[in-house]
């Protein structure tokens, strides 16, 4: 650990020198503007800086301020997130948008302590936002600082336990710069993302080579410690794509479950993957749909990979005659091309649309 005041003045030298020299000039770091900073750090919340770059552009393109996105039409903000994943990131930004506008008059709040109440900001989010927009002298800890601080100061007490985190956190405090906090956060993130990265990185031009933990007994493969292992389900969707001329109908999804608020087709969840139209034969309304037109199967079992969820989907494509009267379920309704573009949809949806040549 770093024992006195001059140590650690010595330390945000080091970093901040290396910062200066090494750091990658992302649009956001450009502004001290709480909203667009703040766009930034939802987005690239599970995602990486390379794709969630043009979504920012975007966002800020289509929506330049808070209470342009608080005005937003909720389907056209899940439209422009549509291919980022984990949508209740973007309900959950509209939704705070409209929180500050119409309780905080369009101003964000600027400790990380009030930022923190706001939905869809945990800790690291709101000192994030704090000291890069407002030089709050707070420590924003990310997969990446935790990274680094383990390995240059031998901690192996698990990040994700409560211990673990209190134990960091205490360490942070000591670390952050009073001076320049916003640079120093910038730093410490962008030395996990370049130099400190997961697996083995070349510690041979790191700048703390001289005092790392993990360098000097060769533990870098070993921190730092995460003991919580990922729990991943298999699911198996099929998927009936119901086409009347150029209409296909489709329906909004709700309740709990993946994708809330985005549109795909009619969904029949099996326990295992099925093959052939006859499998689904016991379940009336899609057998009834089925009678009603012809049934071509979309040639291809698609694997859909979420962080807890593994999918394995199968589309069927049911063509309905014009003339024919079918009695859909209550959520289901038939668009066009054109309003099928403009619905928000998981990008497998997306994706088979435009595989089949439909969009």
């Amino acid at each position: 650990m770093l024992e006195d005041h001059f140590q650690v003045i010595d330390f945000n030298k080091k970093l901040k020198f290396w910062y200066l020299q090494n750091h990658r000039p992302l649009l956001w770091r450009q502004t001290s503007d709480p909203y667009k900073i703040w766009l930034s750090e939802i987005i690239l919340q599970q995602t990486r800086v390379a794709q969630g770059t043009p979504y920012y552009e975007k966002f800020v393109l289509d929506y330049p301020t808070v209470f342009d996105l608080a005005a937003a039409d909720e389907k056209d903000v899940l439209r422009l997130w549509q291919g980022l994943g984990y949508y209740s990131r973007a309900r959950n930004m509209h939704f705070t948008a409209r929180q500050i506008v119409n309780e905080f008059n369009g101003e964000f709040p600027a400790s990380a302590v009030q930022l923190a109440k706001l939905k869809g900001l945990g800790n690291y989010t709101a000192a994030a936002i704090a000291s890069f927009a407002f030089g709050e002298a707070i420590p924003a800890i990310d997969g990446n600082v935790y990274r680094v601080m383990a390995r240059l100061f031998g901690i192996f007490t698990d990040i994700l336990s409560n211990e673990g985190k209190k134990e960091f956190l205490v360490l942070a405090k000591q670390l952050v710069s009073q001076e320049d906090p916003a640079t120093y956060n910038q730093a410490m993130i962008e030395f996990g993302a370049l130099q400190c990265v997961p697996g083995i990185p070349d510690c041979s031009v790191c700048p703390f080579n001289d005092i790392c933990y993990a360098y000097e007994f060769n533990m870098q493969s070993k921190l730092p410690v995460k003991a919580k292992k990922l729990t991943v389900r298999n699911r198996y969707f099929n998927y009936f794509i119901l086409q009347k001329g150029e209409k296909l109908a489709m329906q909004e999804r709700k309740g709990k479950d993946i994708w809330k608020g985005l549109y795909d087709f009619l969904m029949f969840e099996s326990a295992g993957l099925l093959t052939s139209p006859e499998d689904f034969y016991e379940n009336e309304i899609i057998h009834n749909l089925m009678l009603k037109g012809r049934i071509r199967e979309v040639p291809k079992v698609y694997l859909h990979l979420l962080t807890h969820q593994r999918l394995n989907v199968r589309f069927w494509w049911i063509d309905i005659p014009e003339n024919t009267q079918v009695d859909l379920p209550s959520d289901l309704h038939f668009y066009d091309q054109d309003e099928i573009y403009t619905l928000p949809k998981p990008i497998l949806v997306d994706t088979v649309l435009k595989e089949e040549n439909y969009l």
